[in-house]
C-alpha cells in the first residue's frame, strides 16, 4: 500500500532537529536499533550528515541520512521508518528521494550496509527483502566491519 499523498520528504541537513527526529525514530524500533551504543553514534552522526525526513503532518514519520565516499558512490548510513508507516511507501519514496539527490552531482551507485542473512533476525529478513524490491543487489556478505554480526553490502545503480 502507498500512501504517497499522506506525506513529504523534505531534506534537512546535520542539524539538531535532524538528530532529535532520528532518536525519536530509533526509539520506536528497539527490534532493529536496540543497541544503545550504535543510536547514538546514529544520532550524532545526523549532526553531520545530509537527510531526508518523510512528514506526515508535522509528524516526522521516516529519516534517510547519507554520505558520499566518493563523487560516483553514496551510502544510506540509515534509514528508519516508524512501524505504524512500514509497507506505506515511505522507505522507497526515502530511496527514491536520495537517488534523486545525489543523481544529478555525478552519482552513480548507492550502497546499504544490513544485518547479513546469517543471522536468523527475522525483522532484517524484511529488511533485506525491501532493499532487493527497490533494486538493490547483494554484493558481500562479510564479518570484518560488525564483530558477531554478518554485514551484508548492497549496491544499487543511480539510473
Amino acid at each position: 500500500m502507498d500512501d504517497a499523498a499522506a506525506y513529504r520528504i523534505a531534506r534537512v541537513t546535520g542539524s539538531a532537529e535532524l538528530a532529535e527526529v532520528t532518536a525519536r525514530l530509533l526509539d520506536q524500533l528497539p527490534s532493529w536499533f536496540g543497541m544503545p551504543e550504535a543510536n547514538a553514534g546514529y544520532v550524532e552522526a545526523a549532526k553531520r550528515l545530509p537527510g531526508l525526513v518523510a512528514y506526515a503532518g508535522a509528524e516526522a514519520v521516516g529519516v534517510l541520512l547519507h554520505e558520499r565516499h566518493f563523487p560516483e558512490t553514496a551510502e544510506i548510513h540509515l534509514m528508519a521508518v516508524a512501524p505504524s508507516w512500514h509497507r506505506r511507501g515511505v522507505g522507497r519514496a526515502l530511496v527514491g528521494a536520495v537517488i534523486a539527490e545525489v543523481r544529478p552531482d555525478g552519482c552513480r551507485m548507492l550502497q546499504v550496509k544490513t544485518l547479513g542473512a546469517r543471522h536468523p533476525d527475522p525483522g532484517y529478513a524484511r529488511t533485506r527483502a525491501f532493499y532487493r524490491a527497490v533494486g538493490f543487489l547483494p554484493l558481500e556478505e562479510t564479518d570484518d566491519l560488525w564483530p558477531g554480526n554478518p554485514c551484508l553490502i548492497m549496491v544499487k545503480w543511480c539510473h
